[in-house]
């Protein structure tokens, strides 16, 4: 199962975002306190739009809590990785992967992020800018993932106006 975690998330609007791409791909959310808002924001809900009842999603404390109640392989997002995000195997449909984002301002703690260099990841970059938007970023790491799950059972035609809306 893949799996989003917002270490401290500060910015509504990135996590609305974020809450509508793991509901439209059947990835899990998870968000770690403090949060920089409430859920109850009226920007997380526009960004969400209608689709953030369909998000799964936890809530904790702090990072403690999460590692105590997830099991699995922590990959982490980091501007400081030495590997790209497209150097890992994802693959395995059946192993629990959590991918860590940190706050918008100052990203993960060294603390955590020393613990576990193997698993640091970055997205490649030039040095325009210091980092991408974090509900892009999320996105960029979600469909790597389900690219080499052969993107589960999502759906691969539009259920809407049909199949071969484009030939009518």
């Amino acid at each position: 199962m893949i799996n989003i975690v917002l270490y401290q998330p500060e910015i509504p609007a990135n996590t609305g975002n974020i809450m509508r791409t793991c509901a439209g791909t059947d990835v899990k959310l998870h968000l770690i306190k403090p949060l920089g808002f409430s859920l109850e924001d009226k920007y997380v809900k526009r960004c969400g739009v209608n689709y953030i009842d369909n998000c799964d999603y936890n809530v904790y404390d702090n990072f403690d809590d999460f590692l105590k109640k997830n099991k699995g392989t922590y990959y982490y997002l980091t501007r400081y990785g030495k590997k790209p995000h497209t150097s890992f195997d994802y693959s395995d449909k059946f192993e629990n992967i959590y991918f860590i984002f940190g706050k918008e301002s100052t990203g993960i703690p060294k603390e955590i992020l020393k613990n576990d260099l193997e698993h640091c990841l970055r997205i490649p970059m030039n040095n325009n800018i210091r980092a991408l938007n974090l509900s892009n970023t999320v996105a960029i790491l979600i469909y790597e993932a389900l690219r080499q799950q052969e993107y589960n059972d999502l759906l691969q035609a539009e259920p809407f106006k049909g199949e071969n809306y484009l030939e009518q």
